[in-house]
């Protein structure tokens, strides 16, 4: 499974949102620009995240971009999920009874476990600690 561009781009974008100042409306424009994305793609993936009540849009003359939430409390996943609906490894896990070898498939248990550890590992880390990361991490590279 690989994550789309739309969601990679995505989770940059709310990562730069939580490193401005709590509240403030970020122009479409500046996140373009720093995230190297364009106009109309950055619409396409924050109508996904707006639908899903992280991100807010402020419209009009100054006009732009805000979290809706606070970055504690907004974890990967919830960007994932917004992006690319509910995170599944194989078929067999979208819907129970959608392959008829669930009962004794040994693979479906292994699937199960792997989606379940997934799942956890990206609620785990919020965006807060991501923005942390990042910058401990440009600290380091600063030292060099």
């Amino acid at each position: 499974m690989v994550i789309t561009r739309a969601t990679e781009y995505a989770i940059r974008t709310i990562i730069y949102l939580a490193q401005q100042p709590k509240n403030e409306i970020v122009l479409k424009k500046d996140i373009c620009r720093t995230q190297n994305v364009t106009p109309a793609f950055l619409t396409k993936i924050l109508q996904p995240l707006i639908k899903a009540g992280i991100v807010s849009s402020q419209r009009g003359v100054g006009g732009g971009f805000l979290l809706a939430r606070d970055p504690d409390e907004i974890n990967l996943l919830d960007i994932l999920q917004a992006e690319e609906g509910e995170l599944s490894l194989n078929h067999c896990l979208i819907e129970e009874g959608v392959c008829r070898r669930d009962q004794h498939c040994s693979a479906h248990e292994v699937w199960h476990e792997a989606q379940d550890e997934m799942i956890r590992v990206l609620e785990k880390y919020s965006v807060a600690e991501l923005v942390k990361m990042e910058q401990e991490k440009l600290a380091q590279l600063a030292a060099r």
